[in-house]
């Protein structure tokens, strides 16, 4: 098969992932900037108001709620980076059972996110009827309102968390795998302490894989909505995707600042994918 032919017949998939991707972000690009609300007549709706859009997404919330979605990426990827590589570490280890343990830790993964809202919210983090309550109480300690303003951000990365470790472990768990032993050996034969081999071999060759985990992640989470909305319903833990909804739907139906909202959105997505892409190239080439 010649290189032509195998351009020719890549096309068509090509062209449909184009328009997939294409015709939504032009849809999203022309509303950004008419004045396009729900509650207008359809003759009244489609006036171009240039930026207006963006600065009435703009308000005095604004900067809260990016300051919120840093907060909920960030420490989502913290806790699941840190975990991951500790399990991963764990359940690399030869042991009894190691297989079942390895598709329990991997099977929260495959829970959907409003199911996992739900569980946790009713079953783990509620004040009076959850595990966690349970647990304060009987050591004497006063369960926290995890939902309330004050603290329902950090109950939502801790829902979130809890269903993105297994990713990270199965992707480093998988990495750990091809590392190479014979260095390994080397070194407890040089008398290297298990910290050391840790620092010097195990952490670098995990470095792609948690770049990826990184990436993934990242362009997973800024889209975080309904752990939030059936947490707290937004207070206290508002991020820029729950504000866009809220903004398009509910008692606003105003498509016009949701749409210049979600620009603001893949500009911020895009920025992030491309100083990741550029960690993950660097570590490609550095290994």
């Amino acid at each position: 098969m010649t290189r032509i032919t195998a351009n020719w017949l890549l096309a068509p998939a090509v062209m449909l992932l184009f328009l997939w991707m294409i015709v939504p972000l032009s849809m999203t690009v022309y509303f950004s900037f008419v004045d396009y609300s729900l509650y207008d007549v359809p003759a009244e709706r489609g006036a171009f108001v240039g930026f207006r859009n963006f600065r009435n997404f703009m308000d005095a919330e604004f900067w809260g709620v990016v300051f919120n979605t840093f907060i909920l990426v960030g420490g989502i990827l913290l806790i699941t980076l840190v975990f991951g590589v500790l399990i991963a570490l764990l359940v690399n280890r030869a042991f009894p059972g190691r297989g079942f343990v390895r598709v329990l830790l991997i099977s929260p993964f495959f829970i959907m996110p409003a199911v996992n809202a739900m569980l946790w919210k009713n079953l783990m983090l509620h004040p009076a009827n959850g595990m966690i309550a349970f647990v304060s109480q009987a050591i004497g300690l006063e369960p926290i309102e995890m939902f309330s303003p004050n603290n329902s951000l950090l109950g939502v990365i801790l829902i979130v968390s809890w269903q993105w470790v297994p990713f990270a472990v199965l992707i480093f768990m998988t990495s750990l795998q091809s590392e190479d032993q014979e260095q390994k050996e080397a070194a407890v034969l040089d008398g290297a302490s298990a910290r050391s081999q840790f620092w010097n071999l195990t952490l670098p060759h995990l470095a792609r894989p948690i770049a990826i985990v990184m990436m993934i992640q990242l362009i997973f989470h800024l889209g975080i909505f309904a752990e939030i909305l059936l947490t707290s319903g937004g207070a206290g833990n508002e991020t820029l995707a729950f504000k866009i909804h809220t903004t398009g739907s509910g008692a606003a139906l105003d498509i016009g600042r949701a749409s210049a909202g979600g620009i603001f959105a893949v500009i911020l997505a895009n920025i992030a994918a491309l100083f990741l892409i550029r960690l993950v190239g660097k570590s490609i080439r550095e290994g």
